[in-house]
């Protein structure tokens, strides 16, 4: 698809995502276009629904539960549970998407949220997680090369509330892209990004 009807789409299927993950999806996609992590940390199968309204809008994604996903093995031996770190993961993924379906053409990072409350877990027999995000702000940033984007994400495992993430944030910035990994280059060391 062109970045045009990428910027349209308001579902997306799990070879769209995998592709998009790739940097195989838009074939006009601009140089660092934000994307999703790859398996084993892409932690959505499907969006189901985009919503754009002004500065803010909503995104909604799943993923199927299988007993074999990568995380219930090390975590924990013999008491098998998702982190929950990954269902914030999955919240931040979703909010980086979003950016990107609303035009971002920036590398995404996520910088942060206010609270985090979990109230259930996810096994290895549960069959379906639904991440519902609600984007209360989305702001271009044109001139310093920057966006963000801030929502609240719940997690539901089989329909029932387990997590909260409240004012979860992600941006988009210009020039941070570390492309020529693994290579030793100026991008290769981390740290406090220059404002």
């Amino acid at each position: 698809m062109n970045l045009s009807e990428f910027h349209r789409r308001t579902t997306l299927s799990k070879e769209e995502l995998l592709a998009h993950a790739y940097g195989n999806l838009i074939e006009d996609a601009p140089e660092n276009f934000i994307r999703l992590p790859a398996p084993p940390m892409l932690m959505i199968d499907r969006v189901t629904d985009v919503a754009r309204r002004g500065p803010s809008g909503s995104i909604t994604a799943e993923k199927d539960i299988r007993i074999d996903d990568w995380f219930f093995g090390p975590h924990f031996v013999g008491d098998p549970v998702q982190p929950g770190c990954l269902g914030v993961d999955a919240i931040w993924q979703l909010i980086g998407l979003y950016l990107g379906l609303r035009g971002v053409a920036y590398s995404g990072r996520a910088l942060g949220c206010r609270e985090v409350e979990f109230r259930g877990q996810i096994r290895p027999y549960d069959k379906l997680v639904r991440y519902e995000v609600e984007i209360r702000r989305y702001t271009e940033l044109a001139e310093q090369g920057a966006a963000l984007a801030i929502g609240t994400g719940k997690v539901f495992v089989d329909d029932q509330h387990i997590y909260t993430v409240v004012d979860a944030k992600v941006g988009g910035f210009k020039g941070i892209a570390y492309g020529d990994y693994p290579n030793r280059t100026a991008m290769a060391v981390g740290g406090i990004m220059e404002r």
